[in-house]
């Protein structure tokens, strides 16, 4: 078990051996979740905003519409067909 003191400021060090098994670095982020009666602290992952590639988004967009890829609603949409043209 590890003990730190805060300070005046309500700061306090994370234990070496606590930062070293949970991979934590100068600048990294650290998350505090309540569960049921503990605090957890894990690291946070930042979000990746930078723009996709072509193939990246590709991939994003199969996952979001795996809803739409069972044979069921095959069943209930019909062929698709492209307008007549008079």
């Amino acid at each position: 078990m590890e003990v730190s003191k805060l300070t005046s400021k309500y700061q306090t060090t994370i234990p070496q051996e606590i930062r070293q098994f949970l991979g934590l670095g100068k600048g990294d982020m650290v998350r505090f979740d309540i569960e049921n009666d503990k605090v957890v602290l894990n690291k946070e992952i930042p979000l990746d905003l930078s723009e996709p590639t072509e193939t990246e988004y590709m991939q994003l967009m199969a996952q979001t519409m795996t809803e739409w890829q069972s044979d069921e609603d095959d069943d209930l949409l019909p062929p698709w067909q492209p307008h007549k043209t008079a």
